[in-house]
């Protein structure tokens, strides 16, 4: 029995190591998969760029041109995963009870496959005007600098990225901050409480305030889709020895964001805060910083873009109204270059964990869906 040809591009791509070396610092990185992938485009007949984000870390752009003037369409994807920690054996794409397990299977190169694919059937098929952008782009699990590079050199009237959403049709994503905040203390011996001045427990003042600004996101008036924005303490350290008052205290925070928080509120939030507690004691001294942030993402739902994926499924037999998602993505980058974005790819479960998997029927109903977008934009 022949396989789908999507399907063994899925397990060839799965089959292929491409942790991302910021998340874990040694990992093969997107080299070696993004080569693949760019000789694949080129058998397809798509005109291939491999544009050199970072050393060895490419993206890679397949174009398929119409004979005439039209529409610029876009299906984005990373190559990129996340380390396979816990794994037996995460590079090898094992199919068992319609699903295809390894890592990276849905986040995301069930999406990837089924982009790619869909490009090889609209090849077969031609294109009469506008253009096809393909692209699979590094480092969405960490900065998005691939999409960053994209953006710089690409462009288009409608792009579709493909990250797992059980095949709804995702308008609008949450956005992040990280925010680090330091307290400060002096050191001593921890036999002279009149000399030292703890500042882990300072800390734990601003943990406390911290947990109060949380409950305060979580009643305010949700966004219609995403909901509430939140925070969470991720990383705290502190402290040299037990028998030492800790001279500093440093804390790691992610505060998630809905469409409308404006710029550079969530860093505001941090000052406040210790703003408030210096006032209230004067050798409390503490300093925020963001450390990193992307926006949220929202497409308006009654845009045509959305409208015609609604279509298409609807044609299909699938049903999806517009959803929101809780994770950031890719398409928040295209989104601020101007690009309209919506996610749309294959089901699943475990992004990030020790047991990752694609239902397989999902990329081959993502591809076909993809194929039919595409013959929308496309053809006359």
């Amino acid at each position: 029995m022949l396989r789908d040809p999507c399907i063994s591009l899925l397990r060839e791509l799965i089959a292929i190591d491409s942790v991302n070396p910021s998340l874990v610092p040694g990992a093969t990185g997107e080299g070696p998969i993004a080569a693949a992938l760019a000789a694949h485009l080129r058998r397809l007949g798509l005109d291939v760029e491999v544009q050199d984000v970072r050393p060895g870390r490419p993206n890679v752009v397949g174009t398929l041109t119409g004979r005439s003037a039209g529409p610029f369409l876009m299906f984005c994807g990373h190559l990129d995963t996340v380390g396979v920690e816990g794994m037996a054996a995460p590079f090898d794409p094992v199919e068992r009870n319609g699903r295809i397990h390894g890592r990276g299977s849905q986040d995301m190169k069930g999406g990837v496959a089924a982009m790619v694919d869909a490009a090889r059937v609209v090849a077969s098929e031609g294109v009469d005007r506008g253009r096809l952008i393909v692209a699979a782009v590094m480092d969405e699990e960490y900065e998005s600098l691939g999409a960053d590079a994209l953006v710089t050199r690409w462009q288009a009237d409608a792009a579709v990225v493909t990250e797992p959403t059980d095949l709804q049709i995702g308008i609008a994503h949450k956005g992040f901050a990280w925010l680090d905040v330091v307290t400060h203390g002096r050191a001593a011996h921890g036999s002279r409480p009149e000399d030292g001045r703890d500042a882990i427990l300072r800390m734990g003042r601003v943990l406390q305030r911290l947990e109060a600004l949380d409950s305060e996101l979580q009643v305010r008036p949700p966004h219609p889709l995403l909901g509430a924005p939140s925070l969470h303490a991720s990383i705290i350290r502190g402290g040299t020895e037990i028998s030492s008052y800790p001279a500093r205290c440093e804390l790691q925070v992610e505060r998630r964001t809905v469409p409308g928080e404006p710029a550079g509120g969530v860093e505001e939030e941090g000052r406040t805060l210790v703003e408030r507690l210096a006032r209230e004691d004067p050798e409390f001294q503490a300093e925020v910083r963001l450390r990193f942030a992307r926006p949220a993402h929202e497409l308006a739902s009654d845009h045509a873009l959305p409208a015609a994926l609604r279509a298409v499924l609807h044609d299909m037999g699938v049903g999806s109204g517009p959803v929101g998602m809780s994770f950031w993505t890719d398409a928040a980058v295209l989104g601020m270059a101007g690009i309209p974005s919506v996610l749309f790819g294959p089901g699943g479960a475990g992004l990030h964990s020790p047991d990752e998997y694609v239902t397989t029927a999902d990329v081959l109903t993502c591809r076909d869906a993809l194929v039919r977008l595409a013959s929308r934009y496309l053809r006359s």
